[in-house]
């Protein structure tokens, strides 16, 4: 059977089925070396290789990977998803105009604010569930960048990415998506127009909590690509080789991983619907929540495993709930294999969008039953039950 007609789960599992050609090693080496030797003629013609900021042997089977699950034209990986998704906008210039959605991952939000802005990008933020607002805002001519992030944390908005990519791209704008959520299992956004995927590869993709790690795909490798490039070279924005080598080894469970909790997820957001203490459960895999439709027809096969929360009685509720959790563990990030909790208001700080009755939960492999018998629990303690 030709690899070519080989599904994205056994491309995942496999690794694309890369043997190591000079011992025939299934898991592939770890190189660890900086530097490279020269030709003879002082060229690199025989390796292509020079330093290791520009390319290291251990990107390249996580880079063909990710490129092919997320059906791209390049990949390159990042040392953060914050490294990956700085590059893109600093691979803008100054005075260039970029569309950003008010729910996205705060870190870049505040980085946007107190960076980019300075050092001279025009931001505006908006609904980005609101095509018509994205409308109003893009600029023919001057709006080089839309940012999108689907679902969007830590409320799992949803955006039409197709109605996105057309009113940017009648601008003459590129569109980026932040897919961490969904990852290739569910959402390919280059299918519906996207031009360069985000992936904050810490989570889901390597799925263990055990690295830092960003990744960005192409739709195609043009000269804003290259200047990607040029930035991850040249900045230093550079993921190590042994954290390479887990991402790979992480991304080979991917697709069994990521159903399992977006399984438990939907289970969980149904019975959380019910539970009396409980007066909002925000997961788009519920029939009544916003961008529902939109998120069924671009998330082929699941959901997700990210839901959130309101708590009745406010923030002081919401945090005594988080407080009484035994299974799930209150600390930041998500996609790993174990279930976490996190109130993200005060996380965020002073200007947050998010709401203070609020709890993101990052569902693990854990029973879910398991995992609904602790959250109920918690939340009557919280209430005095």
């Amino acid at each position: 059977m030709p690899q070519s007609d080989w599904r994205p789960s056994s491309l995942a599992a496999q690794g694309l089925g890369w043997i190591e050609p000079r011992t025939g090693a299934i898991s592939p080496p770890i190189h660890m070396s900086s530097t490279y030797q020269r030709d003879a003629d002082n060229s690199y013609g025989s390796t292509g290789r020079i330093y290791i900021r520009d390319e290291n042997p251990s990107f390249d089977q996580a880079q063909a990977l990710l490129t092919q699950l997320e059906g791209g034209a390049a990949a390159l990986l990042f040392a953060s998803g914050m490294g990956a998704a700085t590059a893109t906008f600093m691979a803008l210039r100054p005075g260039d105009h970029v569309v950003v959605p008010i729910g996205m991952y705060w870190a870049l939000r505040n980085w946007l604010k107190t960076f980019a802005e300075p050092w001279g990008l025009a931001i505006d933020t908006i609904d980005m569930t609101d095509l018509g607002a994205l409308r109003r805002a893009v600029r023919p001519g001057q709006t080089r960048l839309v940012w999108v992030e689907t679902p969007a944390n830590p409320m799992w908005s949803i955006t039409d990415l197709a109605g996105v990519a057309e009113i940017a791209h009648a601008a003459g704008a590129k569109v980026a998506a932040d897919s961490t959520v969904a990852t290739p299992v569910f959402c390919r956004p280059i299918e519906f127009g996207v031009d360069i995927v985000m992936h904050s590869a810490t989570k889901y993709l390597n799925g263990h909590s055990d690295i830092c790690a960003g990744a960005l795909i192409a739709r195609e490798a043009d000269d804003f690509w290259k200047r990607i490039q040029f930035n991850r070279s040249k900045l230093g924005a550079i993921i190590g080789s042994f954290e390479a080598w887990l991402l790979l080894r992480g991304m080979r469970s991917l697709f069994p991983r990521v159903e399992r909790s977006a399984k438990s997820a939907m289970a969980l957001a149904e019975r959380l619907a019910a539970h009396r203490h409980v007066s909002a459960v925000l997961y788009p895999g519920l029939k009544d929540f916003p961008g529902h439709e939109i998120a069924a027809k671009q998330m082929q096969g699941g959901f997700g495993g990210m839901l959130s929360i309101r708590v009745k009685g406010g923030d002081a509720a919401a945090i005594r709930t988080a407080a009484q959790l035994g299974l799930w563990k209150r600390a930041t990030s998500l996609g790993g294999t174990e279930s976490l909790v996190e109130h993200r208001a005060s996380i965020e700080g002073e200007g947050t969008p998010v709401p203070g009755d609020l709890l993101r939960l990052s569902v693990g492999l854990e029973d879910a039953g398991d995992l609904y018998d602790d959250l109920a629990a918690a939340l009557d303690r919280a209430h005095g039950n």
